[in-house]
């Protein structure tokens, strides 16, 4: 029964998605859902991954780690989607397959270390504040060619793409053009810095997300949608 009710949640956002990127000329394949979890419990979010969510996202390391521990590294690829702090590089590392937020150069070394200890190549997306919020982290959009050229040089990180998280408003076609400008900026980064992995987009969430695909999105991170409502514990 828990089963059933998370698929009845999953397919029909799997529909709106494949919708999406039809009025772009996209396929759906090329996409990967998300489950943004934070606050959502292991014994919940289970029956999700039983019915075919294959990438979670957490926002805090600590209830992040309890999860993968107690479900399971093997049964879902997990992203950490938050702002991380480089006390807690060593942590991601270990746990996540996926950082999103990497910002700033010296995180990104505390990383490439953490994984060069792990004997692993942490893949990661560098995170653009698109509307430049003092109350937002993320590289700003002017700095982000230099900080993946620096990054490029990092022998344990693999720079996968673009992760941006617009400034909210409750029309999601007026989240177009920042989608629009992580596109372009992703482009311009991996043109300029000759790095072909460069080609993920993770943007969109549960209000803009059919919007963000129509702009190319690789990767939307969604939480409401496929859990409720949630009343964040931090």
């Amino acid at each position: 029964m828990i089963e059933s009710q998370a698929l009845e949640r999953i397919a029909p956002l799997r529909e709106r998605m494949a919708r999406a990127c039809r009025r772009a000329g996209r396929e759906a394949s090329e996409v990967l859902l998300i489950g943004a979890a934070k606050t959502v419990a292991s014994e919940r979010l289970l029956p999700f991954i039983q019915s075919g969510l294959h990438d979670v996202g957490e926002n805090y390391v600590q209830e992040g780690v309890a999860k993968v521990q107690r479900i399971g590294r093997e049964r879902a690829t997990w992203h950490f989607i938050g702002s991380l702090q480089r006390n807690k590089a060593r942590e991601a590392v270990t746990h996540f397959d996926w950082i999103h937020s990497v910002d700033r150069l010296p995180l990104a070394r505390s990383l490439d270390e953490a994984a060069r200890a792990a004997g692993k190549v942490q893949r990661v997306l560098l995170q653009v504040n698109l509307g430049e919020e003092s109350s937002k982290a993320g590289c700003a959009p002017h700095a982000v060619l230099e900080l993946a050229r620096a990054c490029a040089e990092l022998e344990n990180l693999q720079i996968e793409g673009l992760m941006g998280l617009p400034p909210y408003h409750p029309d999601a076609q007026m989240m177009r053009p920042f989608f629009k400008r992580l596109r372009r900026l992703r482009d311009e980064v991996r043109e300029a810095s000759g790095q072909s992995t460069l080609k993920h987009l993770s943007m969109g969430m549960t209000n803009d997300f059919e919007v963000a695909l129509e702009e190319g999105a690789t990767m939307v991170r969604v939480g409401t949608a496929l859990f409720g409502e949630r009343v964040s514990q931090k």
